[in-house]
């Protein structure tokens, strides 16, 4: 069931995504909008378009949903791989994804603090302190 979900959003996102959706979706609105004066502008007229959209969107976002976890999912396996390559890397910054929004937001605070006290040092010395930093925390957090 899971690869069928898969393959169906993957390709329902390439097709929604294109320009050819976007201006049938237009053609849709316009043709409704037209046919306004034949229904004379009706309750059920503005239901069809109202239900229509509303429908569509609430399949949409899980659609949209699932490409974007795997999208995300695959990021962060491609980064994680590129940390672990590359030898003056921590690896402390692998699988950071899983950290609470506060710990994410010190790391992120501190990059801050370190790209205002050194705008001139090369990127991967801020890292390299930056993943010290949070294996101290996290070494003190356990002691």
């Amino acid at each position: 069931m899971r690869d069928v979900f898969t393959a169906f959003s993957t390709k329902a996102a390439q097709v929604m995504g294109t320009p050819w959706a976007f201006l049938f979706a237009m053609l849709i609105i316009i043709v409704w909008a037209a046919s306004g004066p034949l229904f004379g502008y009706s309750d059920t007229w503005q239901l069809v378009i109202n239900t229509g959209t509303t429908i569509i969107t609430f399949l949409m976002v899980f659609l949209i949903q699932n490409t974007q976890n795997r999208d995300a999912r695959a990021m962060h396996l491609k980064l994680d791989e590129l940390i672990s390559a590359v030898k003056r890397a921590r690896n402390e910054m692998i699988d950071i994804e899983s950290l609470s929004d506060e710990e994410l937001e010190k790391i992120a605070e501190r990059y801050k603090k370190l790209k205002e006290e050194c705008e001139t040092e090369e990127a991967d010395d801020v890292a390299a302190e930056v993943a010290r930093d949070v294996a101290r925390d996290e070494v003190q957090k356990v002691a």
